[in-house]
């Protein structure tokens, strides 16, 4: 019986450092879509138990959609996780070509689990939801900008503001019509907006950056986002239980949609405000309200329920 191979790809924007097992061959080939096909035709007939990458700020999208396509078993990872696995057994030098042995190595040991890939609607509503992101950071940014120049600037960045609004204006009506024009998001995004405090940028980065929402338990969606306490005992100490890690982009948007629906939404804030009562601190309130909106959404998905004030959670 043959061994399995566990493969790793280091993914810069010019080139591909393959490894073909932890201890196997190495290839490299260019990041385009003639390396990129020859290395998918040499994977296929290699048939390899699972082919890991990490999450390369989009250079990785090319890649990923050929080795699914092709049927390959593929999972992107986060660079924090392998790099952390990289530590701990005692790979500390880092190049292309170790990163890729340790990516396959981190398959081998790890075996991540292998996930639907998005199509290319979804992929499209995830970069929408990005270039919005970015779009507000530039308003921000220019914003606090012009408090702090010479007037002699006021009127460029004034403009430039006017634009900037102008696009944040035309995305959020591409998300809109995106969302309508599917059927199936239409049905989540209907389920979703009412609840009081859910608004359409909380929506769409759900949809978008969360496509798990519906498809697991509470306790994995809410670690999946970052929202989990997590435990810091040691012996007889207790520590204090914290948020670490998760998807900062949904936990962000998450924050300010709490942030409103402990104000408009009975269920929500009843709950914080039982909290407040319990001297719990606002802090912690608020992020155990993140928690339960989280696990009420994910729920309502779940379950196709719509929104009651005692949705149970």
């Amino acid at each position: 019986m043959e061994a399995q191979v566990y493969v790793g790809i280091d993914v810069s924007k010019a080139r591909l450092d393959v490894a073909l097992g932890a201890t196997g061959k190495l290839l490299e080939v260019a990041n385009d879509a003639g390396g990129i096909a020859s290395l998918v035709a040499r994977l296929v007939e290699l048939a390899p138990a699972l082919v890991v990458l990490e999450a390369s700020g989009g250079l990785q999208t090319a890649l990923v959609a050929e080795l699914g396509a092709a049927g390959m078993p593929v999972v992107v990872v986060n660079p924090r996780q392998v790099r952390e696995f990289a530590r701990a057994s005692g790979r500390l030098a880092k190049t292309d070509t170790l990163d890729a042995r340790v990516l396959a190595l981190f398959a081998e040991r790890m075996r991540p689990e292998v996930r639907r890939l998005p199509d290319a609607q979804e992929l499209e509503l995830k970069a929408l939801v990005a270039r919005r992101r970015e779009l507000v950071e530039m308003l921000t940014a220019e914003r606090n900008r012009l408090g702090s120049t010479p007037k002699l600037l006021h009127k460029e960045i004034t403009a430039h503001i006017r634009w900037l609004e102008g696009r944040l204006k035309e995305r959020d009506g591409d998300l809109d019509r995106m969302l309508r024009s599917s059927p199936l998001w239409r049905e989540r995004e209907d389920l979703l907006r009412a609840v009081p405090g859910v608004g359409p940028v909380l929506c769409a980065t759900l949809l978008a950056d969360l496509p798990e929402l519906g498809a697991l338990s509470r306790q994995q969606i809410a670690s999946l986002v970052g929202v989990a306490p997590l435990n810091r005992d040691s012996g007889s100490m207790r520590g204090r239980r914290t948020v670490y890690g998760g998807r900062a982009q949904v936990r962000a948007a998450l924050y300010m949609a709490t942030l409103a629906a402990v104000r408009c939404n009975p269920a929500l804030k009843d709950f914080y405000l039982r909290l407040r009562s319990m001297g719990k601190p606002a802090k912690l309130a608020l992020t155990a309200a993140m928690r339960k909106l989280l696990t009420v959404l994910n729920a309502m998905l779940k379950h196709r329920t719509p929104w009651s004030p005692q949705c149970p959670a």
